[in-house]
This record gives structure tokens, sequence and C-alpha cells, in this order.
């Protein structure tokens, strides 16, 4: 990848001017396409352009970024949110977004996030069109996962994925699943000599049964019995990089 088409969605002019030539003096890989003041303009600038990425800002008038984001289910850019406020920052990192910047721009935090988000898109590139091979073997060995009234041992290759459900876990095996009262980052860690990618707040997923990965909204991965599961914009270039 050469260049980033990029596009700024700002209310504050003088933000988007900052933005603007910060982006012009130390991302050289960014080519701004155009600026938007608000959601409406916004959403008619991405449908025009087809960027690879926005700077969106969070609060803005007649709604937020979650909004205008919400407009577009099949989007492939990605998003680096700007704002002044800091309590979105979970939701938009878990959902929407790949990097969270604070006003004022940190010049440092700014490359970060232009160089998180150029690595995403070269990894994507690559991968597009090919049939997945994971880099690493397959999942052998055996785990223990405690019950009621003992553990059960599982072959760490039958399993498809984890789910979080609150301070439980989900384990889906191909024709059933079990429900065990240990968090997702129990068994993140349990499993962290194997293939097994964290890639959402919600999913660990047995990287050998990926079989396609699809750009779409934020990012999915379908594994080979269909499951169709959401990846973080953040955790993209955890999964992507066990991939040839």
């Amino acid at each position: 990848m050469t260049q980033l088409r990029t596009i700024i969605i700002e209310d504050e002019a003088t933000s988007r001017e900052i933005l603007r030539n910060y982006l012009g003096k130390y991302c050289d890989t960014v080519h701004v396409l155009g600026e938007a003041s608000n959601i409406k303009e916004g959403l008619a600038l991405i449908q025009k352009q087809q960027p690879d990425l926005v700077f969106l800002d969070v609060e803005m008038p007649f709604g937020n970024a979650f909004d205008l984001l919400d407009k577009v289910p099949d989007r492939t850019f990605e998003t680096v949110f700007v704002t002044a406020y800091n309590q979105y920052a979970i939701d938009a990192l878990n959902n929407h977004a790949a990097y969270y910047l604070m006003k004022p721009i940190n010049i440092d935090e700014l490359v970060k996030a232009v160089e998180h988000v150029k690595e995403i898109k070269q990894k994507e590139n690559a991968l597009e069109g090919q049939v997945l091979k994971a880099k690493s073997t397959k999942a052998e060995g055996k785990i223990t996962v405690p019950q009621q009234d003992g553990f059960q041992v599982l072959e760490v290759s039958d399993i498809f994925f984890c789910k979080a459900d609150d301070n439980y876990t989900e384990i889906f095996l191909e024709h059933k699943k079990i429900l065990v009262s240990k968090t997702l980052k129990y068994f993140e860690d349990a499993l962290s000599d194997y293939p097994f990618a964290r890639i959402h707040k919600s999913y660990l997923v047995n990287v050998g049964e990926v079989v396609r990965y699809k750009k779409g909204k934020g990012g999915s991965v379908v594994l080979s019995n269909g499951k169709e599961l959401s990846v973080s914009a953040s955790k993209k270039p955890t999964l992507l990089a066990y991939f040839q």
C-alpha cells in the first residue's frame, strides 16, 4: 500500500485544520480526500470516496460517531476516533475503532494510529482472495475444564472457539457447547501455548478452524463449521499475523 485514502469528519474547523496539518507533516502515507463537519456530510463523503481510513470525532451536532457508523453496516474502512471525551474509549475500541486519540492530539500517538491502520490494511490486502492457511501447526494437546463435580479433559484441537458470558465461558465443540465457571481471560491464558487468538472482547478462536476472513463491518472470521464471529478492529493485527 502506498497511500491511505483518508477523510476527516470533525465539526470544529480548527480541529480539522490541526489534524490535516499534522497528517501532512508527519504521516506521508496518508492522502486526505476530503473533510466533513457533520454526520450527514460525513456519510455522503464516505459513500463517494470509499476511503481506507476515517478520522472521526465522537460528539457532533445531530448525533455522534456511533450513529454514523451504524449507517455504514458493510464498511471496509478503519476508524480512528478523535475526541476530547474519554468515556467512549472502551466501547470504541471493542466495537468500532482501530485507534482512539484524545484531544489535544499527541503527534507520536497520531503516527502510531496511522501505522496501526497501515499494518491492518497491508495484511488484509495480502490475504484478500487467498485460501487461508494458518502459519501455526494444528493445536495438539489437552486442557482440563473445571466442572461442579470435578473436571473434564478436552482435546485442544476439538475446540472451535470460546465465548465470554459474564464470569462464565461457553466452549464450542463440533456438536455441543460446555458452560464453564471461568472467565474468557482464564482460557486465553490457559491456551496461550496453542494457536488461539483473542479476536474480540467476547471471542477466543482456534485459528486452525478459520477458513475465511471478511473485511465487512469491522471484520469477521468464518470457521470451518460455518460459524461467523466478529473481529474487533484493535484485534485485527493479532489475528492476521497468524496467516501467510
